[in-house]
């Protein structure tokens, strides 16, 4: 086997990092407002957030993950709506405009995953521990309310401060392979009284919405991402992420609060900053390869007509 000379990877994550303008380390006036936070929960709030720790709360994310930013609950509704609500991490009420942590946060914009090490937007402290919606503990959240019609589309609801508290930590691909019938029920969704419903309720909202947002011409594009394995500070292989119905439902879920977080803010006047979904510009190649496998495109984009015909493709050939 042949020996290869040693790469230190975390080395030039940090060089890339100071390449592209970040700041890779928190300055300590950063680390001296988190510090002196102490053990408080809840900061002082002018607000009077809804007590919603009744509510079944669970989240989904990876089996590693501590920054827990969303847990997600639903409640069936007349006429078979399900209500959803999405609770968001209150970060806002931790770090104060113009503060040496919103600063630094501003200045890096993001969180920057670099495979071999993660640096942080926030402290550990906070994006871990003060805000991150652990299982069992309280925590201020920011709500998102909307309602799923049985068509699949969404009705917007409203937004509030909320006390919630996640009752179990869930894991995509443990939720993933039980919706799918490969697996058995996760052992925190067997455990916990009523968790097993709540659950087979959002994935019921979410494939609702999925299956409008693809009759409506939502590209289905599945891509591989690899994620390196690392030993000893060595790469010593790569974990796929495969796309399953537990990321489907949490993605689904986060496209609906999205929109409703759009309504909110257009009725309030608040600009804001929308991500534009160009129109293809080589629509006539794509034309061509749909004709090389027997199917015919209109002569103009359509994204309905271009979502059926990858469906049908990946229908034929998985």
């Amino acid at each position: 086997m042949q020996n290869h000379p040693y790469v230190d990877l975390n080395a030039i994550a940090w060089a890339a990092m100071d390449q592209y303008g970040f700041i890779p380390a928190f300055p300590p006036s950063v680390l001296r407002e988190v510090g002196a936070l102490g053990e408080r929960v809840f900061p002082d709030t002018p607000s009077n957030p809804r007590d919603l720790r009744s509510l079944l709360w669970s989240s989904i994310d990876n089996h590693d993950s501590r920054d827990l930013d969303q847990i997600e609950v639903c409640e069936e509704g007349p006429g078979d709506e399900i209500q959803v609500r999405i609770a968001i991490a209150d970060v806002d009420l931790y770090v104060p405009v113009g503060s040496a942590v919103d600063r630094h946060a501003a200045h890096n914009g993001t969180s920057v995953y670099t495979g071999v090490e993660t640096f942080p937007m926030l402290p550990d402290r906070l994006s871990a521990g003060a805000t991150s919606l652990l299982p069992g503990e309280d925590r201020m959240a920011i709500v998102i309310e909307y309602t799923v019609l049985p068509d699949g589309s969404v009705k917007p609801g409203d937004i509030y401060r909320a006390i919630v508290t996640n009752r179990a930590k869930l894991v995509y691909e443990e939720v993933g392979d039980w919706l799918e019938g490969t697996g058995p029920i996760p052992r925190a969704v067997r455990e916990t009284p009523g968790l097993a419903e709540q659950v087979l309720l959002q994935d019921r909202a979410a494939m609702r919405m999925k299956r409008r947002r693809t009759e409506q011409g939502a590209l289905a594009l599945e891509t591989i991402e690899a994620e390196p394995v690392m030993a000893d500070g060595r790469v010593s292989g790569l974990a796929i992420q495969q796309q399953n119905r537990a990321r489907c439902l949490i993605e689904e879920f986060m496209v609906a609060a999205n929109g409703t977080v759009t309504v909110f803010l257009s009725e309030a006047g608040l600009p804001m900053i929308h991500r534009v979904v160009r129109t293809p510009k080589n629509w006539e190649g794509i034309a061509r390869e749909a004709a090389e496998r027997g199917e015919i495109l209109p002569a103009g984009p359509d994204a309905g007509a271009l979502t059926r015909f990858l469906i049908r493709q990946k229908a034929a050939d998985p």
